[in-house]
């Protein structure tokens, strides 16, 4: 089994990025990745991609949450830690981690940026949303915000590479019916754009098992 290393990770995501074409993989279709109407103003938020090592193996993992049926969008899907940008952010990468802090517990001075992914539009919320891969180099106890977050979901990176992970079924969606791809993720279905934020995580992963 290839071994990742946060090191190796970083370096990759300093070469040019996979981009739009690693999202389409896991993008439900036909249909292709909106952009925001020029006369909008989108609202903007920032996500993480969080790796931390586990308790039991030690091998690269990350962090998704289950939300929970309180929330304002996105009830019950499965995302990845982040949140809207607060006035007082410096960055959206500071709001990522603000965000990651206020929903599963861990402390901002134990994560580091390693970098950012390719921008995604959401329209049903009006999100132009920034994803950035961050680490921990220390296995976190999770602390889920219970207004929040439902359930933390540990998922080990290697489950990304796994094509048996990758399911299409036909849903209902914008009064069509389209193929949506998801992860499988310990009975979880992954989809949308935190399929799409973690498709292009995979094709990364992927270039650094080819060299």
């Amino acid at each position: 089994m290839f071994e990742f290393t946060i090191d190796m990770i970083e370096a990759q995501l300093q070469k040019p990025l996979p981009g739009v074409k690693a999202q389409l993989r896991m993008a439900p279709r036909p249909g292709s990745l909106k952009s925001p109407a020029p006369e909008s103003k989108p609202r903007k938020s920032g996500v993480l991609v969080l790796l931390f090592p586990s308790v039991e193996t030690g091998e690269l993992c990350f962090v998704l949450t289950r939300r929970t049926e309180n929330v304002a969008d996105h009830k019950g899907q499965i995302s990845l830690p982040g949140g809207a940008v607060d006035p007082h952010d410096h960055s959206i990468a500071d709001t990522a981690l603000r965000e990651a802090c206020e929903e599963v517990g861990v402390r901002i001075d134990t994560m580091r940026i390693l970098g950012p992914l390719t921008p995604i539009y959401i329209p049903p919320s009006d999100f132009c949303v920034q994803p950035y891969v961050a680490c921990m180099f220390q296995s976190p106890q999770f602390l889920p915000q219970p207004e929040e977050v439902a359930e933390i979901i540990e998922v080990p990176l290697r489950y990304l590479l796994d094509e048996r992970n990758v399911v299409i079924e036909e849903w209902p969606l914008d009064h069509e019916i389209k193929q949506v791809p998801y992860f499988n993720v310990h009975g979880h279905k992954v989809w949308g754009a935190t399929a799409v934020v973690l498709s292009e995580f995979a094709a990364i992963l992927e270039n650094l098992v080819k060299t």
